[in-house]
């Protein structure tokens, strides 16, 4: 399940490249290597500077007006440009902007309101585990990691239940990327043509006969007095459905994954830990691995003069494991200290739905330990996903053992 010796080499410095399936496999000794001998590390190839170490990252994602994002989170040459917020609006902002439609949809995602969906989260974490109940094997990424919090967030928007599982495949097919390849593949262009064009249909349903949902919300408020346009609520959509799954289905896939490959925390975990177990998966090993950013004005960092627009990319899975904040950070510890992990960001773009994913991440894990007393993991069969930006399994095979 580890690459560490290919990635490494025997005696050369790491290649940190996100775009290479081997450094997928497991990243987290070459972001150690980046932090001891590298702090500010340069991709020539990929015309991109990297911040691995704690300190940095969280000064990088605090600090926008030095470190903006209006080109986009992303190091794809097709995604990274000044109109990157025509695809992830406020994804792609600098304050004031992006405070200006960021509280479009911020009272969906507060402490209190995400508290009271939580009945209606179980309820879908038990639908989606019913199914489950009479099967010895099944895929517990697709079949319910990835599944659980994608309709979480398409019953918010109000996307119909019949529609909930493409949506899904949509979203995970346009953020697969070919092994070392850092442009988009025709499945991927075909999954963002077939998006867009369904939420435009939702979109025109919606402004015909609004509904209690998200995206009805959104259609009827205004920025700056007027009412977003069709364009930018698909671009809304396009952001909710993939933060409001993408990271956070992984994350669950990730902590299963270490559950099996340290026994003592699946039976914690299992046995009434399952939010200590969610928390120290963030940190562990984050479904959000990478965020980028793009420098405002030329600046020395790490004793190098960088010019104004470089390209940084912000190592969010690597500053979680930076042994200057963690003690011991490479082990998976149910008794840690996680409030300082960084893998929801900071500052302005400190992510609005941290709190729902939180809760998720629980409940996924509670009501699979309702079912489950323990499991075995098919690593031979397990299948990545294949991002720059995220960390997961699209096939995670398990056999399973049913409380009696």
């Amino acid at each position: 399940m580890t690459a560490s010796a290919s990635v490494l080499g025997a005696g050369t410095p790491p290649a940190y490249d996100p775009f290479d399936y081997r450094m997928h496999e497991d990243p987290y000794p070459t972001y150690a290597w980046m932090r001891a001998n590298a702090p500010l590390y340069r991709n020539e190839r990929r015309d991109f500077w990297a911040l691995s170490r704690y300190e940095d990252v969280e000064l990088a994602l605090s600090r926008s007006a030095l470190f903006s994002i209006r080109n986009g989170i992303s190091l794809e040459p097709e995604l990274w440009d000044p109109q990157a917020a025509n695809r992830i609006l406020f994804h792609a902002m600098d304050p004031p902007e992006h405070g200006a439609y960021r509280r479009l949809a911020s009272s969906a995602f507060t402490p209190r309101h995400v508290a009271r969906l939580e009945p209606r989260i179980r309820e879908l974490a038990r639908a989606r585990l019913e199914p489950l109940r009479d099967q010895r094997t099944f895929d517990f990424a697709s079949d319910y990691a990835a599944a659980l919090p994608n309709d979480v967030v398409c019953e918010m928007l109000g996307v119909p239940p019949e529609d909930w599982d493409q949506l899904r495949a949509d979203t995970d097919e346009l953020n697969q990327r070919v092994d070392g390849s850092d442009e988009r593949g025709e499945n991927s262009v075909r999954a963002a043509l077939r998006l867009a064009q369904y939420f435009v249909g939702l979109i025109t349903d919606l402004r015909r006969q609004p509904r209690d949902n998200l995206t009805s919300q959104v259609i009827q408020s205004e920025v700056g007095g007027a009412k977003l346009t069709d364009a930018e609520v698909v671009a809304f959509l396009f952001l909710v459905v993939s933060a409001g799954n993408e990271s956070t289905g992984k994350t669950i896939g990730n902590a299963w994954l270490h559950g099996a490959l340290h026994p003592d925390v699946a039976q914690a975990g299992l046995n009434g830990r399952a939010e200590d177990w969610a928390s120290e998966a963030l940190r562990y090993d984050s479904g959000n691995q990478m965020t980028v950013r793009s420098l405002t004005e030329d600046r020395v960092i790490h004793g190098t003069r960088l010019e104004a627009g470089s390209r940084i990319a912000v190592l969010l899975g690597s500053a979680n494991r930076d042994e200057r904040v963690f003690p011991d950070p490479d082990r998976f510890d149910l008794d840690r200290d996680t409030s300082k992990m960084i893998s929801y960001g900071r500052g302005p773009h400190h992510c609005l739905g941290a709190p729902l994913a939180r809760i998720e991440m629980t409940i996924a894990l509670e009501e699979a330990g309702a079912v489950f007393s323990d499991y075995e993991i098919d690593f031979a069969n397990a299948r990545r996903v294949h991002s720059p930006n995220q960390r997961g399994f699209a096939s995670l095979p398990c056999s399973v053992t049913h409380r009696r």
